[in-house]
């Protein structure tokens, strides 16, 4: 329970979405402010290795779910909504819908003295039923919390530039990775972006409004670019070659966001909405923030500079969130593969040994390690070729990476799977995020046997779904050895190799 502030300079917030890139942000701005942080997260686990959950109060909950909303709410002075559906689902409407009603009648009746909410910049020429189902979804939810009766803030920002966030991401590797480019023709489209820092100094300033303030603000740096200027500017600030940009006009979003997806690390489920919003032009139409917000030396910050931080933090490995945070929709959540009730279905287990000749300190360190740049241990080309199908279909794949080269927390996005469960030392149990005709996981876990030499044990679980899994499991299943056995064998040799090198430099 959040306790009665000490002061009235010192304000009781409730952040929805902390496990997201935005959220996982706010909150330590918040905290450094003096607040007192209550976070709503439908897992609790996932928050538990971040820095900063111990100075909050973390509460199991969703934003669906008035029951949960209730007890959260109480006691709160000004409650963020920052949760959205970027589903390509047909009901993601309504159930963004249902969401911000349940939150703004909740809020209601808690008494909370004000709403802050993140929403998307719209161009103001084109009505809102034209719009693209995410924006015109964005747009409605500002709608519903304006209409609470409790004073909102609806802050609507375009592009988002910082280290982790999809938008730069997608400009990072497009630029990267394509020195001759055949682009969507929205690369043409006038954007103003915004520093992620300064996104959050609005979010954080925005808890201090006057009790009379309810309305929409439109927030953005001070450069308006195209997105082809954007990458343009990028290759600038990161020392490559000029890149040469061809604007085709007859790729739709659909084939934009499977080429987003093809190319940088967005998935094409997250990458279409984000194509959308970039059809149209989305400048500032007003800039009435700074009455209530002023700016601050150095602010706002101007794209370059925002592109130069966001590429120091990555080659510095300080990337505190990334837009691979928070699930994506249809990743599986929630089972566990400990869970004792499968309600009479099958769960399929492939587990291996190995006696390892080094500490289980040593071993730890390499299944720590293991994904992004280090790979998987086993036959590169049948993952390299098993992500690949699973960019097609549109699922993650293999190259989101890690958010850490050396250390993972509960909730961290890890190629494509999703760390569900830590146990320093011991145990690192991975969810999988790939498109799967059912639930599977791949546990890794580094101890001893009864004569006390260090044992490496990993098992890859799968709960199939129907006839397909069913069929999957059985078609994978012959090439186990290869995979799963080498990788077994090749984490063990690494963990020995590592402490002969050692004990080599030592001498």
């Amino acid at each position: 329970m959040v306790t009665p502030p000490a002061s009235s300079d010192v304000l009781r917030c409730l952040v929805t979405g902390a496990g997201g890139y935005i959220g996982g942000r706010l909150v330590p701005e918040l905290l450094s402010r003096g607040h007192q942080v209550r976070c709503l997260v439908r897992t609790p686990a996932h928050l538990e290795d971040l820095p900063w959950a111990e100075q909050t109060e973390v509460v199991r909950g969703d934003v669906t779910d008035a029951d949960s909303l209730r007890p959260a709410m109480r006691d709160i002075d000004v409650a963020y909504y920052l949760v959205h559906s970027m589903s390509s689902a047909a009901e993601f409407e309504r159930a963004d819908r249902l969401a911000a009603r349940t939150f703004a009648a909740e809020a209601r009746a808690a008494g909370v003295k004000r709403i802050v909410y993140l929403g998307g910049l719209t161009p103001p020429d084109i009505p809102v039923e034209q719009l693209s189902p995410h924006l015109r979804s964005r747009t409605e939810v500002g709608r519903i919390l304006l209409d609470s009766g409790v004073p909102t803030t609806v802050l609507r920002a375009a592009v988002v530039i910082g280290s982790g966030s999809a938008s730069f991401e997608m400009v990072r590797y497009l630029t990267e990775r394509l020195p001759v480019m055949v682009t969507p023709s929205w690369v043409g489209t006038r954007i103003q972006p915004i520093a992620v820092r300064d996104v959050l100094r609005y979010l954080v300033g925005s808890a201090r409004m006057p009790a009379d303030v309810s309305r929409t603000f439109d927030i953005g740096g001070p450069n308006l670019l195209t997105y082809r200027e954007m990458m343009v500017r990028y290759a600038a600030v990161a020392q490559l070659p000029r890149r040469l940009i061809l604007p085709v006009p007859m790729l739709t979003p659909r084939l934009s966001s499977h080429w987003i997806g093809l190319v940088t690390p967005v998935p094409a489920s997250l990458a279409r909405p984000l194509a959308e919003s970039l059809r149209y032009e989305v400048v500032c139409s007003e800039n009435d923030i700074k009455r209530y917000i002023p700016d601050e030396p150095g602010a706002p910050m101007g794209f370059d500079e925002a592109l130069e931080l966001a590429l120091r933090r990555v080659r510095d490995a300080q990337v505190d969130t990334r837009w691979s945070s928070a699930s994506l929709p249809g990743a599986p959540s929630d089972p566990l593969p400990t869970d004792p009730d499968w309600a009479g279905g099958s769960l399929y287990s492939d587990a291996r040994s190995r006696t390892v000749d080094a500490g289980p300190d040593a071993l730890w360190r390499v299944i720590e390690g293991v994904g992004g740049e280090n790979g998987w241990y086993s036959f590169p080309l049948a993952w390299a070729v098993r992500g690949w199908l699973d960019r097609l279909v549109g699922g993650v794949g293999l190259r989101r990476g890690r958010r850490d080269a050396a250390r993972l927390r509960v909730g961290d996005a890890l190629d494509f799977w999703r760390v569900e469960e830590i146990e320093r030392g011991r145990l690192l149990r991975l969810r999988a995020e790939m498109r799967l005709p059912g639930l599977a996981w791949l546990e890794m876990m580094a101890d001893r046997d009864d004569d006390g030499r260090t044992r490496y044990r990993q098992r890859a679980l799968f709960h199939p779904r129907g006839l397909a899994g069913q069929v999957y499991w059985w078609s994978v299943a012959p090439f186990h050895a290869v995979v799963f056995g080498g990788m077994a064998r090749n984490i063990a040799r690494t963990a020995e190799k590592s402490v002969a090198s050692g004990r080599t430099r030592e001498e």
